[in-house]
């Protein structure tokens, strides 16, 4: 299971860090994601990191901004979010992909978190 946390309501230009953290089964071989939901909007990819953390990849949306990476020990992957728009207000979800490359596709991802809202006011 993924349990992902750390969203709230955060001012444009403000952070937050958010977490997801792995139980029942160890993920450190797995590459991971984050991906975000705004409503009336399909899932989109923000985010993803290789197995090893050394492989980093964002949307164009949030390159420069956000910042993913992972603590194998902690079994837990992180999303950095700094300089936030109202435009990245979403429900935000991580994923567990059962391979240790990273990919930008949600139906590469065999596991998911249940999300967290994030809400960024202007």
């Amino acid at each position: 299971q993924l349990q992902a946390s750390g969203g709230g309501l955060v001012q444009a230009a403000g952070s937050l860090r958010l977490s997801c953290a792995a139980s029942g089964r160890t993920f450190s071989s797995y590459a991971m994601g984050w991906f975000r939901q705004a409503p009336g909007k399909e899932r989109e990819f923000v985010a993803t990191i290789s197995w090893t953390g050394r492989t980093t990849y964002y949307a164009d949306s949030v390159k420069g901004r956000f910042t993913i990476s992972r603590d194998n020990a902690k079994n837990t992957v992180y999303l950095q979010m700094n300089s936030l728009k109202p435009e990245d207000t979403a429900v935000y979800y991580c994923a567990a992909r059962t391979a240790p490359h990273v990919s930008r596709w949600p139906y590469e991802y065999g596991y998911w978190g249940q999300g967290t809202l994030v809400t960024v006011s202007s």
